[in-house]
């Protein structure tokens, strides 16, 4: 449910008690010593790292960024925030403010699984990109389930200098209204550093899960800004191993972090269940996709596919953007089911018999780590894909995923999956799967952003931090 409210929600903070009980309703699926154990994990990962003193890791059943007692010395760039003196003591974790260009309900992906999580124990505001509208300039804030707060700028169409001003003034004026002072800023987008220049926030995020720049449509400021945000940033993830290559030289604390999978969740796909309905009257073999349809997907391939084999049928999941939907292969055997919930991918996913990772090999594919080859995997599916970079390494090295880029070498990469018997196959996906998961990629994420706060209270910064890109077998 999403409870709509005006930008003068109630600034109020969670309290600790509420915070661990969200915790223990976001462990999907497990039971109470699970998310103990997991809780453990997590407090045992941050108490590793270089953390604020005062930090209360009890209260929050498990890490926290937390407060610090500190000596603040300013750093160039990197302004420590007003009130981390010594002779301030912060009690509330820090909140966590999010820009991006990506839409909260769109599809759940990456910002979705790391924010939730990082919401069980801060207050999290999402920032999206503004909707033009005539009516007066404002900010349209939604509370989801999760307790996360989601905020669209909605202002008339003007310049883009006016649009940057009257974003800056909107955020001003929600930081004040909300209380929001102790804030980490977290970027996906690159482009929002033009109305928070202002700002002073604890520690500055950049979490570069793909290359912009390279996308249809990208503003040609773009890689301008992402110098700017890098200047400025004090943690940088990464995507992928093949971003991780191209960022690491651009800052001095650059950590990879590819995909991940909510291995609970998409494991449902293993369960023989009822077919949903618009996906009933399709006849086997199914060859299935979820996933945004645009520029990245080779549609050429897809044609050619279904040409050179009538019996198989194509499922494509998914939105199609920012292509017109007339260039989409048509045949009798492609069917194009729409966009999905994220509830709904796994009883999608049960009812194929090959799931297909179909990306052109061009500047925006380039860089991705596409999230749902693991959880294809953990579907219990066996996976095609073209040679997208972070695919062949690991997934097709290890033998995970079949690796194909022309239509004659992608149908016969087909007819070996669906030809196969899956026991060994599954065995060494959940061996590989073991080592991968969300709550493992945001307590390594959370421990690096104590690091980072920490050095940059003290003036230490970036530098004294060291990048690190997690080993690919």
């Amino acid at each position: 449910m999403t409870v709509v409210a005006s930008i003068r929600l109630h600034p109020t903070h969670p309290t600790p008690t509420g915070r661990t009980a969200a915790a223990a309703r976001l462990v999907h699926g497990r039971g109470e010593a699970d998310a103990n154990d997991e809780r453990t994990v997590a407090i045992r990962a941050v108490a590793s790292a270089r953390l604020p003193r005062g930090l209360d890791l009890e209260a929050a059943g498990g890490t926290n960024l937390g407060a610090a007692t500190i000596m603040a010395t300013p750093l160039p760039g990197r302004r420590p925030h007003p009130e981390s003196t010594a002779s301030a003591q912060v009690h509330q974790p820090p909140d966590i403010v999010t820009l991006t260009h990506l839409r909260w309900d769109f599809v759940f992906q990456r910002p979705q699984h790391l924010l939730t999580r990082c919401a069980r124990l801060h207050r999290v505001f999402v920032i999206e990109e503004p909707v033009v509208d005539d009516g007066p300039a404002r900010l349209d804030v939604s509370v989801r389930q999760h307790g996360v707060h989601v905020v669209v700028p909605r202002f008339s169409a003007c310049s883009p200098a006016e649009a940057v001003a009257v974003q800056a003034r909107l955020l001003r004026d929600f930081l004040r209204q909300h209380r929001i002072r102790d804030y980490v800023l977290w970027y996906y987008t690159p482009m929002a550093i033009e109305f928070t220049r202002s700002l002073e926030p604890r520690a500055v995020v950049y979490d570069c899960m793909d290359e912009l720049s390279a996308f249809a449509g990208a503003p040609a400021a773009m890689r301008q800004r992402e110098e700017e945000l890098l200047a400025r940033a004090d943690v940088v993830f990464t995507g992928g191993h093949t971003l991780y290559e191209s960022k690491r030289h651009s800052h001095p604390n650059v950590h990879a972090f590819p995909s991940s999978v909510d291995l609970d969740h998409f494991s449902r796909g293993r369960i023989t269940q009822p077919d949903r309905d618009d996906q009933a009257t399709i006849p086997h073999p199914r060859l299935g996709f979820f996933g945004v349809v645009d520029e990245r997907m080779d549609l050429e391939l897809l044609r050619r596919v279904a040409e050179l084999r009538p019996d198989w049928h194509l499922v494509i999941v998914g939105p199609v953007v920012k292509i017109d939907s007339s260039v989409l292969p048509v045949a009798a055997n492609i069917h194009y089911l729409g966009p999905k919930s994220y509830d709904e991918l796994p009883s999608y996913i049960a009812g194929w018999d090959v799931a297909l990772l179909p990306f052109a090999r061009n500047e925006a594919t380039r860089y991705i780590s596409p999230t749902k080859t693991p959880e294809y995997l953990a579907a219990g599916k066996p996976v095609v894909s073209t040679s997208i970079r972070d695919v062949v390494r690991p997934y097709g090295v290890q033998g995970l995923a079949r690796i194909a880029d022309d239509p004659d070498e992608f149908v016969t990469a087909v007819e070996a999956a669906l030809a196969e018997e899956p026991g060994e196959r599954l065995r060494q996906t959940d061996a590989f799967l073991t080592q991968t998961s969300w709550e493992g990629t945001w307590t390594r994420m959370y421990r690096l952003i104590s690091a980072a706060m920490t050095a940059r209270d003290t003036g230490a910064g970036p530098d004294s931090l060291s990048a690190s890109a997690p080993a690919v077998a």
